[in-house]
């Protein structure tokens, strides 16, 4: 019988070590490139949840021998593609169940000259345009069919271009990069997206015998070549799952270690939750997060409120909003959260508010949150998950809560968190599956 709902004790202080999974966002991208070749690919520290699973299903639907080493380490050989499975109802009904099934378009089309793919789904967090993707394979020299439900691409051969990105998207620079490395001549990509996620998937690429240089900044340069080889490559820890774990260490008073975080790729996230006052002692690549009585909310010099906004990388990930949000209930101070990227994300402080938070929602992109520094406490109620953040940070704010909370859809929270509820049980707290 499938449980979908969580039962989550609040209330309760964790202690212990926890190790992040491989990021989910990078796996996606890898997982589709091991198809740019007919030879074998390793990947390790592949995350077990409900998206990956998806992706490689869709996989072996197209053919690709996939073998399992060990918990998180797989060999994919792409050697003899399946391309009517395309066709099939069976590719139709799943490749739209996950939004990183787009990424299987440049392989395809860089090395049989054609793709399609139903519309994605994905979390429902306002309008994601894929506008991006499909201008940069026009530019490589493919056509495009669309109506309302699919896309065909098709070439007679990819050629390189001077490609402008009109946003600064993650899966369209890997999209246009993968479709690039295999086309004739070279290709510029500026307004690239440089997230890890991208500098991973072009290092592992130049590994396979790709061309790619400017990786880690706006502008890449590709020099086409024929064919690629096979390689072996780690996926980086997710910052998300990393970020989340100081939110709810601070939210709930733990004392928790966060081991291997790989904490020079994290950027400026770190920066971040300290200015929300959370205290942090860093070994290595292990981030210590220890009890805290209250944090208290910095303001900017000049004493006005703080405000907090997502930015393409090197600036904070949005993905990391929502947690930032929950975590700024109960501390010492106010701060204007300005999720800037996407307009339906915010929707769900409704459910905060329920709890007893004290948020102002301005606009779908605005919310002022007016910490309540422990006076008052949570409380447990039922709620609903929208979709992958804000599910994990309704289970943030329910274990620092009084009483008992339920939380609906939690099939949301599975597509992006690997057994979290068991991980977290480890720590002390009370999560059940019913």
């Amino acid at each position: 019988m499938q449980r979908d709902s969580f039962r989550v004790e609040g209330g309760r202080r964790l202690q212990g070590e926890i190790i992040p999974q491989g990021a989910k966002n990078e796996a996606l991208q890898i997982l589709c490139a091991v198809m740019m070749t007919k030879e074998k690919v390793t990947v390790s520290n592949i995350p077990d949840i409900l998206d990956i699973r998806k992706l490689l299903s869709l996989l072996e639907g197209l053919g690709v021998k996939i073998e399992k080493l060990s918990g998180d380490t797989y060999t994919f050989e792409s050697d003899d593609i399946n391309l009517e499975y395309l066709d099939s109802e069976a590719y139709q009904k799943d490749a739209q169940k996950i939004r990183g099934s787009v990424m299987l378009i440049a392989p395809l089309l860089a090395r049989f000259g054609r793709a399609y793919l139903p519309k994605p789904g994905g979390d429902k967090i306002g309008r994601r345009r894929l506008d991006t993707h499909f201008l940069g394979f026009q530019k490589l020299g493919a056509n495009f069919v669309f109506n309302e439900n699919h896309f065909r691409i098709t070439t007679s051969g990819l050629k390189g271009a001077y490609i402008l990105m009109e946003e600064i998207s993650v899966t369209g620079t890997a999209n246009v990069v993968m479709a690039s490395v295999l086309a004739e001549g070279t290709t510029q990509i500026y307004n690239a997206a440089c997230e890890p996620y991208v500098q991973q998937l072009c290092k592992m690429l130049n590994r396979m015998g790709a061309k790619i240089s400017g990786i880690g900044s706006n502008l890449l340069t590709i020099e086409g070549v024929s064919e690629l080889g096979g390689t072996e490559h780690r996926i980086l820890p997710d910052m998300i799952e990393i970020g989340s774990f100081i939110g709810l260490a601070a939210l709930t008073q733990s004392d928790i270690t966060i081991k291997d975080c790989a904490v020079k790729e994290l950027g400026n996230i770190l920066t971040v939750f300290q200015k929300f006052g959370v205290q942090m002692n860093i070994k290595g690549d292990d981030i210590h997060i220890p009890y805290q009585g209250v944090y208290e909310i910095q303001g900017f010099i000049d004493g006005s409120i703080l405000t907090v906004y997502d930015s393409p990388w090197p600036g904070l990930t949005p993905d990391l909003m929502s947690i930032l949000l929950v975590m700024a209930t109960q501390a010492k101070g106010s701060v204007l959260i300005h999720q800037k990227m996407f307009e339906s994300r915010l929707f769900f402080v409704d459910k905060l508010i329920d709890m007893g938070a004290q948020i102002i929602l301005c606009d779908p992109h605005r919310a002022t949150v007016i910490g309540l520094a422990r006076q008052t406490l949570l409380r447990g109620i039922k709620m609903t998950s929208p979709d992958i953040r804000a599910g994990v940070s309704l289970l943030i704010a329910a274990l620092s809560a009084r009483g008992t909370s339920i939380i609906d859809n939690i099939n949301q929270i599975d597509r992006g968190y690997q057994n979290i509820d068991g991980r977290l049980n480890a720590l002390g707290a009370n999560i059940e599956r019913i």
